[in-house]
């Protein structure tokens, strides 16, 4: 039921308020008479169902007693693709931090598809750039002027959430500027948001519950996997009344940074002997450089492991990145594709033109009232200050991988995938962290070698897997895949492949036959 349906409400009121006519002409007539001489941050009920008024704006208001310092509030955008169910607004934390989420129902059979949690990383990227540029229902066009329909796009079978976290990331804002500096902080947030939300929307909760998350996203998902595993621990040994388990039944980290140190000392590897190398030379000055600066970075980032501080971290954090991407950065290539040249006077600093549109398209007081957001507020596709932030806590040095063995070996399963053309999470260093991760998969994994991943569709050759556990009859519990001819954004990239390798995960059927001799 849409908010507009509050048209039965008794619009009576003792004291009429001065209508917000900056923020109303973006309303509905609906919600425009709903509102009309209702205070700012007034509330009511209608139908059992709490509302409020705030910014001008409609909400339905959302409370769990189980956080108490928490609230959804809730709107139902018609935007992006209007065939589809959607919600969307702010998770309220203590009244100071608010983090935006916009939801689209599955275009098909939606109560038996699973609930997928995206997460864009940066850190400080807006989970909308994944949305708008790779794999949401819509996708940026015409200079951000509007969007157009993705057929490819990941919630044509699956129930997904995109979210901007931490605070001050896209919609997302604190009122005293405030911000989220490390993941595992960021995690107990994301938590609430999801009990909430799925008390709030039951329907959603009984099916699979998968979370994916891109680049800094390899940090941030083992984090909050690991704070759901363990709250739905808690959960079995004390049951709580309203309290949902969150059936956590994989972890996809896309192009991710997840193993610094297996990452890092790959690097010039990938640069100097990858399938599209930087330097012409692999044994020349350039790569004899870099993989001189590769003992150094590993012993401070194995101190950072050891000690797990910012005293300890930062230094591996400013060390690793100057010494071993500062020289790349100077090639005017796109870091994340590096078979493309990026200018960034006309590119933008993320070599993506799209970026810009996205903050056009968002920054349209209309979609914003249409979304719940202020139309005030501002919207950037990446925070540069966040990023910093998390930077000087050393956060992204972290050994995030030591998280996924107890999840693993619980039953939580592991798809980790990376474009072979992405220079800043290579595939390289991503597939040698997935064959080192100790679980109890591990002996099965490190015997396996890369066979041929066929999409289903069109039968193209769009990469390779390493799979274990499964016996060959499904995805697997530990999967790593190759993606050829993608950069860092594999959904933007090769968006049918992408879709293909999702839906066959979340469907937990074989990405691949059992060896290549199959296929011949």
């Amino acid at each position: 039921m849409r908010l507009t349906s509050l048209l039965a409400i008794s619009l009576s009121s003792s004291t009429l308020h001065q209508w917000d006519t900056t923020t109303s002409e973006f309303l509905n007539e609906a919600e425009r008479v709903i509102l009309k001489g209702k205070k700012n941050l007034q509330k009511w009920y209608h139908d059992g169902k709490e509302f409020l008024k705030q910014n001008g704006l409609l909400y339905e208001l959302v409370s769990h007693p189980s956080f108490s310092e928490y609230q959804l509030r809730v709107t139902e955008p018609e935007l992006c693709d209007p065939s589809v169910k959607q919600y969307s607004g702010y998770l309220d934390i203590s009244e100071d931090k608010h983090l935006f989420f916009w939801f689209f129902e599955s275009r098909n059979a939606p109560a038996d598809a699973p609930l997928v949690l995206w997460l864009n990383g940066g850190p400080g990227c807006s989970s909308s750039t994944g949305l708008l540029f790779e794999l949401g229902p819509c996708s940026i066009a015409n200079d951000g002027k509007n969007t157009t329909y993705n057929s490819n796009s990941w919630n044509n079978n699956a129930n997904m959430i995109f979210l901007d976290q931490p605070v001050n990331v896209g919609y997302s804002y604190a009122d005293d500027g405030t911000t989220v500096s490390t993941s595992p902080v960021a995690g107990e947030d994301v938590y609430a948001f999801l009990e909430i939300f799925l008390n709030r929307f039951p329907e959603y909760s009984k099916q699979p519950f998968h979370i994916a998350a891109e680049s800094y996203g390899g940090t941030y998902a083992p984090n909050f996997a690991s704070v759901i595993y363990r709250e739905n621990k808690k959960l079995a040994f004390a049951p709580t009344p309203k309290l949902k388990h969150i059936n956590l039944s994989s972890v996809i980290l896309a192009n991710g940074l997840t193993d610094p140190y297996i990452q890092m000392a790959s690097v010039p590897d990938y640069a100097c002997d990858g399938p599209y190398p930087v330097y012409d030379d692999p044994q020349g000055p350039q790569c004899q450089a870099l993989r001189s600066k590769v003992p150094t970075c590993q012993r401070l980032i194995k101190s950072c492991y050891q000690f797990d501080n910012r005293l300890t971290c930062v230094p591996a954090f400013l060390y690793c990145n100057t010494q071993l991407f500062g020289p790349l950065m100077q090639l005017g290539l796109n870091p994340y594709d590096v078979r493309r040249k990026c200018d960034r006077s006309k590119d933008g600093d993320l070599c993506y033109r799209q970026m810009g549109w996205i903050e056009t398209w968002m920054n349209d007081p209309k979609n914003k009232a249409e979304l719940g957001v202020n139309p005030e507020q501002t919207f950037a596709s990446c925070n540069m200050d966040v990023n910093k932030a998390f930077a000087m806590q050393g956060d992204g040095m972290r050994n995030s991988a030591r998280l996924l063995p107890e999840l693993v070996n619980d039953g939580v399963r592991l798809l980790v995938y990376a474009g072979n053309a992405d220079m800043m999470c290579n595939f390289i260093g991503n597939e040698r962290w997935v064959e080192q991760l100790e679980t109890k998969f591990h002996p099965e994994f490190s015997k396996t070698k890369g066979v041929p991943w066929i999409t289903t569709q069109t039968g193209k050759l769009a990469g390779e897997v390493r799979s274990a556990g499964g016996g060959g009859f499904t995805a697997g519990n530990v999967t790593f895949v190759n993606i050829y001819e993608s950069g860092h954004m594999a959904p933007y990239d090769q968006p049918e492949a992408s879709l293909d390798l999702f839906e066959r995960w979340i469907s937990n059927v074989p990405l691949s036959l059992k060896s290549t001799e199959d296929y011949y």
